[in-house]
């Protein structure tokens, strides 16, 4: 029970069933290859024709996106497991490799689509190209940015031994990091964990040794951020995007007005994040701001610890006054074995949700200590899972979510879960729960702020040149003054936050950072509409997350009553945590 399962996928390599859907898998990608060849490239086709040739072709895509998303979430659940298993990485270099060969099809894919004039009424007399309306009109709009095949065979094959190597460089790096601990070799994710310790001295003691064993690997790790940033910027220049934050929002389907709305509010509620920040350091015996290592810290006398079987009763109780579905799926997760719990060493860090909708679950990987913070972490992790048992009955090739709308289910669990737990409380009690809160806050919106701030910096001085592991620490530093400015002791800073957070090494996926913010604030948005208008509002919920994948990011909003371009939403989600920061000032007070 403390470790997940993924038999309902393969029980492993050996399995038959496996090397079976590899084998389709490849037979399958030989067949588009085929259809790209004969049938996708013909441009005078009939507009009856050209629908009978996109059924077709979508047939296959679905085909291959099931057998793809199998094989490869079984081999990369494997290694996040355990980045020493050498077979794993084999069988994940095989099944990339068959993803390489994807490229010359799906480019010759979105040429026909592009080329298609009157798609909208090819859509409307089909009914199965009308349940694919939002990802065809998607990709004819980013056929726009489509290369040439043989342009996109050469970046697909060169991905595995560029980003790709240098993401998986970094992983094992720090996966595989011994720190020196008071004598004792123990793991980054024991370290880190530490932080939540009730003992000022454990927190401090740890966090110095963090800092330290990023020494041993700061250097190797500069190399895998300067490659997957290099190669990032590349691919915007050659594909025609402004900037990497530009490809980052056609990827998400939302606008750059959004955005900017969003973080303009961010930025006129920062000094009162540093107020709490300023009180929670006076609070335990600080002058000059909150040292870094103190951000986790408990207050209060009492700090309750987690049994997983606690756990699942608590969660599975909390969301009984929830939705049904929601507990039922909980229960699920715990009894099924979606959950793998406790740090090791070969275990990456942090945590993380795959949804697996061909098989109608999902798997979560937590580092779980047994603290609240865990519990709050779980159930965030479980709100991605709900997401995930929302889209499940879409088609194949609309599975997909965005990253901004990835965090709303997740961050939504959060705010049920502390709203019920500072409700019920008194006291000092209360105060602890508020500040525990607050710490989840203050990290969706000063910690991810400066890492969009950071982001950013590494992308524009990239452009100079090689980034040196000095400067990376001192760009980690001037992001972490300009969003945590006075609440935090200038002293105590974090300069390595670059090497532990594994968001910055992907050559797919740049800035997954606001997602969270957005995720954050939309949730709390959406919290406080269920306070107003009560069950009615858990239909419009689910609906809402059943559309983030086959709708813009505003559109999803609008499913809610919500315009996100807007300054006035993220305004009243903003200053729903002010309130709670100002409820935290006055009860630390009493």
């Amino acid at each position: 029970m403390e470790r997940w399962s993924l038999k309902a996928l393969y029980t492993g390599y050996e399995d038959e069933n496996y090397k079976r859907d590899i084998e389709k898998l490849e037979n399958i990608v030989d067949a588009l290859k085929q259809m790209a060849q004969d049938k996708w490239s013909v441009a005078d086709d009939t507009i009856e024709r050209k629908g009978e040739v996109l059924k077709e072709a979508l047939s296959f895509l679905e085909q291959y996106n099931v057998l793809y998303d199998k094989t490869g979430n079984f081999a990369s659940l494997q290694q996040s497991a355990d980045t020493m298993d050498v077979e794993t990485v084999k069988q994940l270099d095989k099944i990339k490799k068959i993803e390489s060969e994807m490229s010359k099809p799906i480019v010759v894919f979105h040429k026909y689509v592009k080329g298609i004039v009157n798609l909208e009424e090819l859509i409307e007399k089909n009914p199965e190209l009308k349940v694919y309306e939002f990802f065809l009109k998607d990709t004819k709009k980013q056929a726009q940015y489509t290369l040439s095949e043989e342009a996109e065979d050469i970046i697909s094959k060169f991905h595995l031994s560029g980003g790709s190597g240098w993401e998986n460089m970094r992983d094992y790096l720090t996966s595989t990091m011994e720190i020196d601990y008071k004598g004792e070799k123990v793991t980054l994710s024991d370290i880190r964990n530490m932080a939540y310790s009730p003992e000022k001295e454990v927190r401090k003691a740890a966090y110095e040794a963090e800092l330290n064993s990023y020494v041993k690997v700061k250097d190797a790790v500069s190399y895998s951020l300067n490659n997957i940033k290099l190669q990032v910027m590349t691919e915007c220049e050659l594909r025609g995007y402004a900037s990497p934050l530009e490809m980052t929002l056609e990827a998400s389907h939302m606008k750059r007005e959004t955005l900017d709305a969003m973080l303009q509010e961010m930025k006129k509620f920062l000094p009162k994040f540093r107020q709490y920040l300023k009180r929670k350091g006076e609070l335990l015996g600080y002058q000059n701001g909150l040292p870094f290592y103190e951000l986790f810290a408990p207050l209060g006398e009492s700090h309750r610890k987690f049994t997983v079987e606690e756990t699942k009763e608590y969660l599975v109780g909390i969301f009984k006054g929830f939705s049904e579905d929601l507990a039922d799926m909980i229960e699920r997760a715990f009894t099924e074995e979606w959950i793998d719990f406790f740090p090791r060493k070969g275990k990456v860090g942090g945590a993380f949700c795959a949804n697996l909708p061909f098989i109608g679950q999902s798997r979560i990987l937590t580092n779980f200590d047994g603290s609240l913070g865990d519990v709050v972490t779980l159930a965030h992790e479980l709100g991605h899972a709900y997401h995930g048992l929302q889209i499940e009955s879409h088609k194949p090739l609309n599975w997909s979510y965005s990253m901004p709308v990835a965090e709303t289910a997740s961050t939504f669990n959060e705010t049920v879960v502390m709203d019920t737990l500072i409700k019920e409380a008194e006291g000092e009690e209360k105060l602890v729960l508020i500040e525990n809160q607050l710490q989840d806050i203050t990290q969706i919106m000063l910690d991810i702020y400066s890492r969009y701030l950071f982001e950013s910096a590494v992308f524009e001085n990239r452009k100079e040149g090689f980034l040196f592991s000095g400067q990376l620490e001192q760009m980690m530093l001037d992001a972490q003054k300009e969003a945590y400015g006075d609440g935090l002791d200038q002293n105590y800073l974090h300069p390595y936050m670059w090497i532990c957070k594994p968001h910055y090494y992907s050559a797919e996926l740049s800035f997954y950072n606001f997602p969270y913010a957005f995720g954050g604030l939309f949730a709390r948005g959406l919290y406080a509409r269920y306070q107003e208008e009560g069950k009615g509002f858990i239909d419009k919920y689910r609906k809402m997350l059943y559309g983030t994948t086959v709708n813009s990011v505003e559109d999803v909003a609008k499913i809610a009553g919500i315009d996100l371009t807007k300054a006035d939403f993220w305004r009243e989600s903003l200053q729903s945590f002010s309130d709670l920061v100002d409820e935290f000032l006055r009860l630390s007070e009493e």
